[in-house]
C-alpha cells in the first residue's frame, strides 16, 4: 500500500465533500453555493477517491 495514494484519496474526498455540500446549498457563502454543477463535481470526486482507496486497500 502506498501512503501517498491514500493521502491523495483523502484530500480528494475532503474536497469532494466540500464541493458537494456547497453545490447542494448545505455550505453557504460561496459562488458555488446552490450550483448543481459543483454537486456533480463533488460526487465525482468522492467516487474517484473511493476507487483509489479501494484499489490501494486491495493491493495490501
Amino acid at each position: 500500500m502506498r501512503p501517498v495514494r491514500i493521502v491523495i484519496a483523502v484530500v480528494l474526498a475532503l474536497a469532494g465533500l466540500v464541493w458537494l455540500g456547497q453545490g447542494l446549498g448545505i455550505i453557504p457563502g460561496s459562488f458555488m453555493s446552490g450550483s448543481t454543477i459543483w454537486a456533480v463535481i463533488g460526487a465525482v470526486c468522492l467516487v474517484a477517491a473511493a476507487a483509489i482507496a479501494a484499489r490501494e486497500v486491495r493491493r495490501a
